[in-house]
């Protein structure tokens, strides 16, 4: 994955509404956080697929973020 994809993923993280993100299921959340980063960066499907795993190792981490930008 790209430095490119890399930041444009988490920036769609810090800048996403909090509690939308929060009433998800993990299953929901990948998908979401994957069509919201294709939508900024056009990825084929290996980057995809890589996206998607990444995104499922760092869920606790992902609603970490999300939880604390509710309450900054």
């Amino acid at each position: 994955m790209t430095p490119q994809v890399m930041r444009q993923f988490w920036s769609v993280v810090e800048n996403a509404h909090s509690q939308t993100l929060l009433q998800m299921d993990d299953n929901n959340l990948v998908c979401w956080l994957v069509n919201q980063t294709t939508m900024r960066v056009l990825l084929n499907v290996n980057e995809t697929d890589f996206l998607s795993e990444y995104i499922k190792s760092r869920l606790h981490l992902i609603r970490d973020i999300v939880c604390e930008n509710q309450y900054s």
